[in-house]
């Protein structure tokens, strides 16, 4: 897999054997994944950046559901995802990225506020790692984690794709109905 940019710490899982495209509103989304669920959703712009494994396999009808709820989200009429998924990572990943589905359509979380609803008000650090590893953002909301002073950090798909994301789920936050 030497063709797969390593640089950043976005691992891609070797049970990848099937990719497309989409369009969206932030560019053409690369989609990777196996025969039974989604592995890996990659931002046309920013530092980590991925390309298909020259092994990948071609298959836009595998990932129909995830085009689809995607399709859904950027449309502003999905704020949850069910599509199949599977993620690869360390048990704290893991921990990190089950946390970060946990933070509501249209709200923010802080790395301290993440770390302490594991039991690990310390590890702030350690939730950025992870939250950088993240191998599906969007469906696995890691733009919606900001610094402790409020502020815009880090994000693979470059601040202006986060920025967008957060003004996107800005404007279709409901909250009981209303908007928030």
């Amino acid at each position: 897999m030497e063709d797969i940019p390593t640089a950043d710490k976005k691992q891609v899982s070797e049970n990848i054997a099937h990719y497309t495209y989409m369009d969206s509103p932030i560019g053409l989304l690369l989609l990777a994944g196996c025969k039974n669920a989604l592995r890996m959703v990659s931002f046309p712009k920013g530092s980590q950046i991925k390309k298909p494994h020259p092994d990948w396999i071609a298959d836009a009808e595998l990932f129909g559901a995830a085009k689809r709820e995607l399709d859904e989200y950027f449309a502003g009429t999905r704020t949850h995802f069910t599509v199949p998924m599977i993620l690869d990572g360390t048990d704290f990943q893991k921990q990190v990225w089950q946390a970060l589905i946990d933070v509501e359509y249209g709200h923010l979380a802080t790395y301290g506020d993440i770390a302490k609803s594991l039991g690990k008000p310390g590890a702030a650090r350690a939730v950025g790692g992870a939250n950088n590893a993240n191998p599906i953002p969007i469906i696995v909301p890691c733009h919606r984690i900001i610094g402790s002073d409020q502020s815009l950090t880090g994000f693979g798909g470059g601040l202006p794709t986060k920025q967008y994301l957060l003004d996107h789920e800005a404007k279709y936050a409901v909250i009981e109905g209303r908007l928030i």
